[in-house]
């Protein structure tokens, strides 16, 4: 599982660096089997700075060439041959200095080096967007409108993102930790423990529904019908939204985890996903045949067309998300080609459900599926995660895509999970961990992990 560094930043204030934040998620039992840079453009755009055209003249012995003086922000400006036809005075540019290593969309980086062409001697280059990786385009250099100044560095301009992305190797029993939440989680009770963080401060505080302001002017019908399999199913209607390309920094998020961008309703779900460990899953709200959804069983053999365009024949135990007349989700694993969210859709139904693990892995290996989604129902999701999930959901939902909410959650809980009690023999812990601790250190360690009342500890040996 990857996790980032960045966005374990975002949830939790702490001041470690990316290498000691390794050490210490190895520590407390996350193993990190191999972290990695990641830049939203290879290589960062490091060394490159804005420059400004001074002055541009024709190159005597080349007819498309022209020597340019540009000044960087030094002492003294660079001559630098450059033979884009849209080269003008006092244009601020991209600049490349000799030493600097560009990584152009196509081809291997290079480093620029002083060179002599035709006869004059260049120190530098002056960028377009292809030789640089910044986009495809190659008619001219890139020239910036804006006011910057001079010897700026190219990747605070453009907000050029750099993280460390820790690749985590989970053990089944640890679906508490796939998420970056659960794992920011971990690290606050180590850094708890050790002091470096204020015991009492609530640290990790959860979205709550009365942050939500929804008009109910849609009506829209839930029944589960195989409460064995489907423990809690919650939703939201949400419209007048925007289908679009998702902002920069939503798009590095997931990029940076390997995750591909759709658009912005299905990355955010995504982005929930990865970031709170609950699944989402955004339907069209006017492919609900007459706003209802059931949650059940199919007939044996009913064909069934994934989002991947392959037509499936579903197994009469497969749990589905329907409607009035049609399959449109194979519950906690994959969605429907016909429900979906497409680049038209104006209005969605969000759900935020808790599936049955047995049910979900058998689904997931009887189509041989294998989704973000069933990854984590087949090892339990948190139940308490559910309306967090979906409330955080919106919000993003409201800021990045105007959308406005139009009904109240919906919430059937059937099978609601019970707390449980377990025995724990310290002096056992203490014979498993090889050092020792006392007993009131392993409850405020269960404690800092959310373990503590209403779960009771029965203390066997002292």
């Amino acid at each position: 599982m990857k996790i980032s560094y960045n966005w374990l930043q975002n949830i939790l204030d702490f001041k470690l660096s990316a290498k000691l934040t390794e050490e210490l998620l190895t520590d407390i039992g996350l193993e990190v089997e191999k972290s990695e840079v990641f830049e939203s453009i290879p290589g960062g755009l490091d060394g490159l700075i804005i420059g400004e055209v001074l002055t541009v003249e024709k190159h005597p012995n080349a007819d498309r060439l022209n020597i340019t003086t540009v000044n960087v922000g030094e002492k003294d400006p660079y001559t630098i041959i450059c033979g884009a036809p849209n080269v003008a005075k006092n244009q601020k540019v991209v600049i490349a200095l000799p030493g600097t290593t560009i990584y152009p969309i196509s081809g291997e980086p290079f480093k620029i080096k002083k060179a002599k062409i035709r006869g004059v001697e260049s120190f530098g280059m002056i960028c377009a967007e292809d030789e640089i990786g910044l986009g495809q385009g190659h008619d001219g250099i890139i020239v910036i409108n804006e006011k910057v100044s001079v010897g700026k560095n190219v990747s605070e301009y453009y907000n050029i993102s750099s993280d460390t992305i820790f690749e985590i190797g989970l053990t089944p029993n640890r679906a508490d930790a796939m998420s970056h939440y659960g794992v920011a989680r971990d690290l606050l009770a180590a850094l708890k423990f050790k002091g470096e963080i204020n015991q009492d401060k609530n640290l990790l505080p959860l979205p709550s529904v009365n942050q939500i302001n929804y008009r109910s002017d849609e009506n829209i019908s839930v029944e589960i019908l195989d409460s064995d399999k489907c423990l809690r199913y919650s939703g939201i209607v949400i419209k007048e939204i925007k289908v679009e390309e998702s902002p920069e920094w939503l798009k590095n998020k997931l990029e940076s985890i390997g995750v591909k961008t759709i658009n912005n309703i299905v990355d955010i779900t995504n982005f929930i996903l990865h970031d709170l460990g609950q699944p989402l899953h955004a339907f069209d709200l006017n492919k609900i045949n007459n706003k209802t959804i059931k949650v059940r069983c199919p007939k044996k053999d009913t064909p069934f067309t994934t989002l991947d365009g392959n037509e499936r024949k579903l197994n009469q135990d497969d749990l589905m998300i329907c409607d009035d007349s049609k399959e449109m989700c194979m519950a906690g694993v994959f969605g429907g080609i016909n429900s979906g969210v497409q680049s038209t859709t104006k209005e969605i139904f969000i759900e935020s459900a808790l599936f049955n693990p047995i049910s979900t892995r058998k689904t997931a290996k009887r189509h041989g599926l294998n989704t973000d989604a069933s990854f984590r129902y087949e090892r339990g999701v948190d139940p308490e995660m559910v309306i967090p999930a979906l409330v955080k959901a919106t919000q993003m939902i409201t800021e990045i895509a105007g959308g406005k909410v139009s009904s109240e959650i919906i919430d059937i809980h059937p099978l609601k999970t019970e707390n449980k009690s377990f025995k724990v023999n310290f002096n056992g812990i203490r014979k498993l961990c090889g050092f020792s601790l006392k007993n009131q250190q392993m409850v405020n360690l269960l404690s800092l992990l959310d373990i503590s009342s209403p779960v009771k500890l029965f203390i066997k040996g002292k």
